[in-house]
């Protein structure tokens, strides 16, 4: 049979991923379907809501529940698109290892980094938000900063070299922790709605709206300016595609997680805001504190302001563990294939990828150091970068589902029943907004502009970084064969 007519039967006959990742060997089976179901909740809900949202809240006012609502919608169109191809071929290199698989390996390798960039960044953004809710105690009042991301990050860190079990069970709780709040939260917020109970001397209601200037009381551009940050808050919805390479059977397990996403950032995030904006003037909240800690602070019910931003520190470590977790399991990826330095790929005797833990622990200590010296503007600032990984992160994810449906489309591969709708336009117009997000970044000024003016030195440094690994690369895929 010649070559032509082989092509022409593997073309026919569209059959499952044929490609081979070596960095999902080695990986224990110990996540479960509660575990997964909770990191997909937690994954939708982070310091972005619990922190970022007080800042956004003063910014654009009530219609910053609009632009949770948009963001909300592409986040779900991102991890619907992660989880076809999960279900196609499950990986602990996520996105990574289908970029190397649709894209080769300078797709695999521009998306780990892009997504190292994101988590690391991440990392810093988290232990700042911890330490500043450590510090809302009068005990640790007193306390630096710095010294308080420190603990913040060693806890966490100590807690995620052990197994994966022990970090699906910490998330879990930490999820636990998250829902049962907001429910509580929402609970008496819609008693105070529907009660007209006043707080801090304000009644809440839609009247809380409407005297304060409105739905849009600085103007629609605030609102839109405010995207890049909420764009942050959905920064771990693509954590349970990562964690499927470490569960037993994800066919069952990641659909009923993907699409409880949806209504969880209808229900939590939109919700939570629409909410706070009805309970309290959006001059009332600021970038300083939680805006649920805002409230229950205003209410006065002792030791309720104290709990929530127990709450809200518990959603700062649960983004930090989830962050260690993934750039992991996302570097020892790249480490197999000759992307990433040799000691990421290393694992401990509990199968976990500590040599991409500890490297990406090593960045949060820069957090460390940036707290000591400028921790007035810590959060800000990692914030824009991360929001940069993020967006660099979800567009190779889209990228790589485009490739999926064109060799779907051309007979090579073939769909999992479970797929992203509206193919190929969904991520089209994914991609589309992704880069309106950079727009606004840029037309917003001050540091937003510095980030995105960071583009081109982040692209000079990928392409550097690349012709420095390439030889490894190209030879470990030769001996592969």
């Amino acid at each position: 049979m010649s070559d032509r007519t082989l092509t022409k039967a593997s073309a026919a006959s569209p059959s499952p991923s044929a490609h081979v990742d070596a960095g999902d060997e080695g990986y224990s089976k110990d996540l479960k379907s509660r575990h997964i179901n909770m990191i997909a909740i937690g994954g939708a809900i982070g310091t972005g809501l619990f922190l970022g949202a007080g800042g956004r809240l003063a910014g654009a006012g009530p219609s910053l529940a609009i632009a949770y609502a948009v963001c909300g919608v592409f986040a779900f169109f991102v991890v619907r698109a992660l989880g076809e191809l999960v279900l196609y071929r499950p990986s602990s290199g996520a996105f990574v290892s289908y970029a190397r698989e649709f894209m080769g390996e300078k797709g695999a390798y521009t998306a780990g980094w892009l997504y190292f960039l994101n988590w690391s960044t991440t990392t810093v953004a988290d232990i700042t938000a911890a330490a500043v809710f450590a510090q809302y105690w009068s005990a640790f009042s007193d306390v630096p900063q710095w010294l308080l991301a420190l603990i913040a990050l060693s806890v966490v860190l100590a807690a995620n070299l052990i197994s994966v079990k022990y970090f699906g069970e910490m998330e879990f709780w930490f999820s636990i922790i998250k829902v049962s709040a907001l429910v509580v939260f929402m609970a008496v917020s819609i008693y105070l709605v529907a009660t007209s109970h006043p707080i801090d001397g304000h009644v809440p209601g839609i009247s809380t709206v409407f005297d304060n200037g409105g739905l849009f009381p600085t103007g629609v551009l605030p609102m839109l300016l405010v995207i890049q940050g909420v764009v942050f808050a959905y920064a771990s919805v693509e954590l349970c595609g990562v964690a499927a390479g470490e569960t037993e059977n994800p066919e069952k397990i990641m659909p009923k997680a993907i699409n409880s996403i949806m209504w969880r950032v209808g229900v939590f995030y939109v919700g939570s805001v629409v909410l706070l904006g009805l309970l309290l003037p959006y001059t009332a909240y600021s970038a300083d504190q939680s805006p649920f800690v805002t409230v229950f602070d205003k209410l006065g019910i002792p030791g309720a302001a104290g709990i929530m931003n127990l709450v809200v520190l518990t959603a700062a470590l649960s983004s930090l563990n989830s962050g260690l977790y993934s750039t992991g399991r996302i570097l020892r990826s790249m480490a197999m294939s000759g992307s990433a330095p040799k000691f990421t790929a290393r694992m401990n005797k509990g199968k976990v990828p500590y040599g991409g833990v500890l490297f990406t622990a090593a960045f949060g200590i820069a957090g460390v150091v940036l707290n000591k010296f400028m921790p007035g503007e810590a959060f800000e600032i990692v914030l824009n970068l991360a929001s940069l990984g993020i967006l660099g992160t979800w567009g190779m994810v889209m990228l790589c589902s485009l490739f999926f449906w064109r060799r779907a489309k051309d007979g090579l591969v073939e769909r999992p029943a479970y797929r992203l709708p509206w193919a190929p336009y969904t991520q089209i117009v994914t991609l589309g907004f992704l880069v309106t997000v950079l727009v606004l970044m840029w037309s917003d000024g001050g540091v937003g502009r510095w980030t995105v003016s960071m583009l081109p030195v982040i692209a000079a440094g990928l392409v550097v970084g690349w012709f420095c690994v390439r030889r490894r690369v190209a030879r470990i895929a030769a001996e592969r064969g």
